[in-house]
């Protein structure tokens, strides 16, 4: 039986590859009502993360570039969700 590697999707931007890297890391969740990111303040994901971004960054991108590119996805996202009522 061929068994072949899931390939990871096609990500066209550095911000949205950021983002797809926080998410698998854990370190980020989507609102399941709204679809807003959520910093989960996981102090282990977030290094996951930057462990990944600098071990596998996206062709022709530095590892210090792509681990800039997930800082500013971190430091641009909060904790709550600005549509629930309550966060």
């Amino acid at each position: 039986m061929l068994m072949t590697k899931q390939r990871r999707p096609a990500i066209r931007t550095l911000r949205g590859w950021a983002i797809n890297v926080l998410n698998e890391a854990g370190a980020i969740r989507e609102c399941e009502d709204h679809g807003w990111m959520q910093d989960r303040a996981d102090p282990h994901a977030r290094e996951r993360a930057f462990d990944i971004a600098r071990r596998d960054p996206p062709a022709d991108v530095s590892p210090d570039a792509a681990a800039a590119a997930v800082r500013d996805v971190l430091d641009s996202i909060g904790d709550t969700c600005p549509e629930c009522p309550f966060g």
